[in-house]
């Protein structure tokens, strides 16, 4: 079987948890304290991060190298097109959540609003909350535009950039953080993504001392 250290609501350890379980691979998960890090966390990957993933006897980290690992061993159903044009545009969007969206809004809003209470380190800061708050709406903006435009994020097919972005999403929705009224297609696109059966462990998640939205686990939002 394989083995997740992970944190419940890290989207970068959602991304591999939803590739994993669309390919139907059972794994253990294994959360992971990573801000007290244990010398054995730090044997396994130095940089002191989450995800690890276990396969096989090796160590894989960073999330994009893993699920692309991911990808081409276990390569049913596919989450990433043939085209390399194509290919180039789910990579694209994938680096557009994990790194400007996660930096502008997952981190000031979910570091602020629950990781910093998790990790012991003050005062969620008033006014980075303020600015994930605003810059999310662009955002929203962007995948509206995207989804007029296309099927799924990236193209015609579901791929790595919806498992991405909605890992990202997700997390913020734990904590009610996504307008949902300001994009109905993106709505309708996460109701898509949510009412898959690779969606259902995300559901379950709970977070000690942080309740979920009330519409956090229904399909019907």
């Amino acid at each position: 079987m394989l083995r997740l250290f992970h944190v419940p609501l890290s989207p970068f350890c959602r991304k591999i948890r939803l590739t994993l379980a669309e390919k139907r691979l059972e794994v253990e998960l294994v959360e992971e304290r990573y801000w007290e890090p244990s010398a054995d966390f730090l044997r396994r990957n130095p940089a002191g991060k989450v995800p690890v993933l276990r396969y096989d006897g090796r160590t894989l980290t960073e999330s994009q190298a893993i699920c692309e690992f991911i990808e081409e061993t276990h390569p049913e159903p596919p989450l990433m097109p043939t085209e390399p044009l194509a290919r180039c545009e789910v990579r694209r969007l994938c680096g557009w959540f994990d790194d400007g969206f996660h930096r502008e809004v997952t981190a000031n809003l979910l570091y602020e609003r629950v990781n910093k209470k998790l990790m012991g380190r003050g005062y969620p800061d008033s006014q980075k909350i303020k600015a994930g708050a605003s810059r999310i709406k662009y955002h929203l903006d962007y995948m509206g535009w995207l989804l007029e435009h296309r099927r799924w994020l990236a193209g015609d097919a579901m791929s790595l950039a919806d498992f991405t972005a909605a890992a990202h999403l997700s997390c913020l929705d734990y904590i009610a953080d996504v307008d949902w009224d300001r994009q109905p297609v993106v709505r309708e696109w996460y109701a898509k993504i949510k009412s898959r059966p690779c969606f259902r462990t995300l559901l379950a998640d709970q977070v000690p001392g942080f309740q979920p939205a009330r519409h956090y686990a229904d399909l019907d939002f």
